[in-house]
């Protein structure tokens, strides 16, 4: 174990220490080697590459490479399964099936929730009490709809797409898979899945589920690799895309497609400014900051990494938010009072690590709370900088983890000036006592989700999305499933 180098006099925890609650990893049963789930099938792969844990990086499975003659045989599944039976059965019929797989992952609630943990680094208490309760969630709201089309969209005549072509990030697997297939299938059309290159076990044990749930053959097919089985995706006869990922491959993807009849929705980067009022409870806003930027070790689009307080309670709520990073325990994810868990790879600890050194050359003052963090694996303190200018680059880039940036208004007017000024527009949060001050903030604020008094708080009824470079289009509620159909 290595100490954290302590950048400043740390703030004292509580007196006490957790004894260790490891989550039993025999719950779940790995393969030695995955292939590629088409048609129904798995197939040999030609290619494959190693997924590891990144809080050990111990090996977990062989992965499959997807090849683009691979994606394209997928996506030859996916059409015939559309075109021969899938998008005519009756909205009743496509109901039960995602009924039965949102009552299956609840029944293997425990099971997804360690792989979640075991693969992607985050701490097994975000995977099994938000994750996998959500993902179960938006399979049995849209269950709901698909009957209900008509009643959804009234005097629109709404028909399915045909193939939708799906590629999502690392930061969520199961939940950002049940984001998009979820609302595929309940609009009637079949669907070719990416998962990320870092994460896919939770996709491929999904292919699990979909057996039992007795899924047509071919209406959902998942295809391994990194960024060149995503491009060969995009690159085929699909009728949609929807991306979530950077905004970089966001605008390559969206170059792409440019002058095709091919639907598109991006879900990219964000750099969310959480806005603290000097009216704000404190205790709660400072908890909200936490839930804001460490939750999941930052790896959220739409974390509040920007935090913009009001200068007469700026050193009152700096105290305590201190004192309450002091008690986060950094450690093993698959540990239940873990907090922090691990970097989800190498590449994202050096991209972190580059952007907090620019912080410190730049002049901003760094916090660490004392902690130990394991020798091996990928891992980064809870980090928070304060006299951060706004042109610094702690204060203007995605950094995707555990850092926090802290920025002083004085009015109202200022707050909004500042938390506008980004080229994203995902999310951003409130905190104050008026209700009049809420409105009038969120009515002006740019960015397509605003928090009042809470931070990322979800609800499959609820759509989420952002503007600007933070992307177009929306997933959940009603709007989400408009991205999935078109209009007669």
């Amino acid at each position: 174990m290595t100490d954290v180098e302590k950048r400043e006099t740390a703030v004292a925890g509580p007196g006490w220490d957790y004894a260790p609650a490891p989550e039993a990893r025999d719950v779940v049963q790995l393969r030695e080697r995955y292939g590629l789930f088409v048609g129904g099938e798995w197939l040999e792969p030609t290619e494959t590459y190693t997924t590891i844990s990144p809080a050990t990086e111990e090996p977990l499975a062989e992965i499959a490479q997807a090849t683009p003659e691979e994606v394209a045989r997928a996506v030859a599944a996916a059409r015939e399964a559309f075109e021969n039976g899938w998008s005519a059965l009756p909205g009743s019929e496509r109901a039960k099936y995602l009924f039965r797989i949102a009552r299956i992952l609840q029944e293997r609630a425990r099971e997804f929730a360690v792989l979640e943990s075991l693969n992607g680094g985050k701490p097994i208490k975000e995977s099994r009490d938000v994750d996998v309760p959500l993902a179960a969630a938006h399979f049995f709201y849209h269950a709901g709809w698909a009957d209900k089309l008509e009643y959804a969209f009234p005097n629109r005549r709404p028909q399915p797409l045909g193939v939708a072509g799906q590629i999502i990030p690392w930061n969520f697997p199961l939940l950002m898979l049940a984001w998009k297939i979820a609302p595929a299938l309940a609009s009637g059309n079949t669907v070719v899945l990416k998962p990320a290159e870092t994460t896919p076990l939770s996709a491929l044990l999904f292919c699990d589920v979909l057996r039992q749930a007795e899924l047509p053959p071919g209406v959902v097919n998942i295809v391994t690799g990194d960024g060149r089985a995503g491009a060969a995706l995009v690159e085929s006869p699909v009728d949609k895309i929807a991306f979530t990922g950077s905004t970089e491959v966001g605008k390559a993807i969206q170059r792409q497609l440019a002058g095709k009849h091919v639907k598109l929705t991006l879900e990219l980067g964000g750099k969310a400014a959480n806005v603290i009022f000097d009216d704000a409870a404190i205790d709660q806003a400072v908890e909200g900051i936490v839930n804001g930027i460490y939750f999941n070790q930052g790896h959220v689009c739409c974390a509040g990494s920007r935090l913009f307080v009001q200068e007469s309670v700026v050193e009152d709520v700096i105290r305590k938010l201190k004192r309450r990073m002091g008690t986060l325990r950094v450690g093993d994810p698959l540990d239940k009072n873990t907090d922090v868990g691990a970097i989800n790879s190498r590449q994202q600890l050096e991209k972190i690590q580059e952007l907090v050194a620019s912080g410190e050359e730049e002049g901003a003052q760094i916090f660490q709370p004392a902690c130990r963090l394991p020798e091996k694996g990928y891992w980064f303190a809870p980090t928070v900088f304060t006299d951060v200018a706004q042109s610094y680059r702690i204060a203007q880039e995605e950094i995707f983890g555990p850092v926090l940036s802290v920025l002083t208004f004085r009015t109202p007017e200022e707050a909004l000036e500042k938390a506008n000024n980004t080229p994203y527009g995902l999310s951003a949060g409130v905190w104050t006592e008026k209700g009049s001050r809420i409105l009038w903030m969120a009515e002006r604020l740019r960015a397509g989700v605003v928090w009042a008094n809470t931070y990322n708080r979800f609800d499959p009824a609820s759509p989420f999305g952002g503007y600007r470079e933070s992307g177009f289009g929306r997933e959940g509620g009603r709007h989400g499933l408009e991205g999935y159909l078109r209009f007669e």
